[in-house]
């Protein structure tokens, strides 16, 4: 897996002429909407499945944009914070049907699993009894199992020297020493420095043009909320505290380096922490969230609709997704250049692989300690990471071995 999930099959498509991303309003928002909601309920695993299941739809069969320009947008949406395959949609939204395009492709791509797993809140309350109790601990289980997946590919893709190795492990150490979100971003502004020190002897892919329909002025002014919005949501929460739920989500999508995946540990220093929602209700949501289609980032639905209802799933949802947005947005005018400079690119390999220590840190706490606690436990999440890695299986059959498996536990302990 490379950066939220690797690109390199992509990239390995022979092109002789640069190629660019054809900038076009001219299409409906609406053809795009539907497009996107039908991804939305089909799209089963991970960023990685999504950013095939884009190739396939827009490259192979509707011929929106060429592999090579298709390749460019993947490679920036992987260098940047946020949801990699949300992101790609959005831009591919964009370049089709200008800016109602790119809200009419972010939409369609996440409400179908949003709304799953509101849905999922309000009922997760009533499962009670032996059955309910062991379905909610094989939810629970699931989580172990796919964090131990992420971590294993993303340590083969993004930590394949010594060098990569030892930041990952020195992350890891800072965050499991202290949890707070002040260690996590020490931690990733770490990985960047040791990476601009000890990475750059590996040699960057020539890269090709790349336009997309986004001015300078637009990208500057996106860049700017930003960080007028990181900066100045924690200090207009203090006055208001009803800004505090959107902070939360905000901060947290604004600093997701390497995937959904790496949101967990943000999030439930963003909820659990400050005492808004338990371990427990918060796993939970995280196994369920294996089970539906479109962007993990929709699990920020699930853990607003705890919180606050449908009110608070809205502030979750539109919180976590708009900095991705925004530094995208910001990026896209200025990425053709940066994007071939020497020293972004040891940066990025230093950034990471400090996310491989993040999520190793997080697959022990508090995920492996808020669920296995016994040794079926740890069965049950061998055979699922065994069932992700070696066999292939879609997550959905994970969740729903691993749910019929906490069930039957519940019940023959009952």
């Amino acid at each position: 897996m490379g950066r939220k999930s690797g690109n390199r099959r992509l990239n390995d498509t022979d092109v002789q002429q640069p190629s660019t991303l054809p900038s076009s309003t001219t299409h409906s928002p609406l053809e795009v909407l539907l497009i996107f909601l039908r991804l939305g309920v089909s799209c089963f695993g991970g960023p990685i499945a999504h950013i095939g299941y884009f190739r396939d739809e827009f490259v192979v069969r509707r011929r929106w944009l060429d592999e090579q320009a298709y390749a460019d947008l993947v490679a920036l949406c992987q260098f940047l914070p946020g949801p990699a395959s949300s992101q790609v949609g959005f831009s591919l939204g964009l370049m089709r049907a200008g800016y109602l395009g790119a809200l009419a492709a972010w939409t369609g791509f996440t409400l179908p699993s949003a709304i799953a797993l509101v849905l999922f809140a309000y009922g997760a309350s009533g499962l009670s009894g032996p059955a309910g109790t062991g379905l909610v601990h094989g939810l629970k289980l699931v989580a172990v199992a796919i964090v131990a997946q992420a971590v294993w590919g993303m340590a083969r893709s993004l930590c394949p020297d010594r060098a990569r190795a030892s930041i990952a492990t020195v992350a890891a150490l800072v965050i499991l020493a202290s949890s707070s979100s002040i260690a996590q971003i020490g931690a990733i502004v770490l990985g960047a420095v040791a990476g601009l020190w000890f990475c750059r002897a590996q040699q960057t892919n020539g890269a090709t043009h790349m336009a997309m329909p986004v001015s300078r002025r637009v990208g500057v002014a996106a860049l700017i909320l930003f960080v007028v919005l990181l900066v100045g949501l924690p200090l207009l929460s203090r006055t208001w505290p009803g800004l505090g739920l959107f902070e939360a989500f905000y901060r947290s999508g604004a600093l997701v380096f390497g995937g959904g995946h790496v949101v967990l540990p943000l999030l439930r220093e963003a909820v659990v922490t400050p005492g808004w929602i338990g371990d427990d209700a918060f796993l939970t949501g995280y196994g369920a969230a294996q089970a539906v289609p479109g962007p993990l980032f929709t699990f920020a639905a699930y853990l607003g609709a705890v919180i606050g209802g449908v009110p608070g799933a809205i502030t979750g949802l539109v919180g976590i997704f708009l900095p991705g947005l925004l530094i995208l947005l910001a990026a896209l005018p200025f990425w053709d250049q940066f994007r071939k400079q020497p020293a972004a690119q040891a940066m990025m390999r230093g950034v990471n692989a400090a996310v491989v220590g993040i999520l190793g840190a997080a697959l022990y706490d508090p995920v492996w300690t808020s669920s296995v606690h016994r040794p079926l436990d740890f069965g049950v999440a061998l055979a699922g990471f065994v069932l992700l890695t070696a066999w292939r299986a879609p997550p959905l059959v994970v969740v729903v071995l691993s749910a019929a498996a906490g069930i039957a536990t519940g019940l023959l302990q009952s």
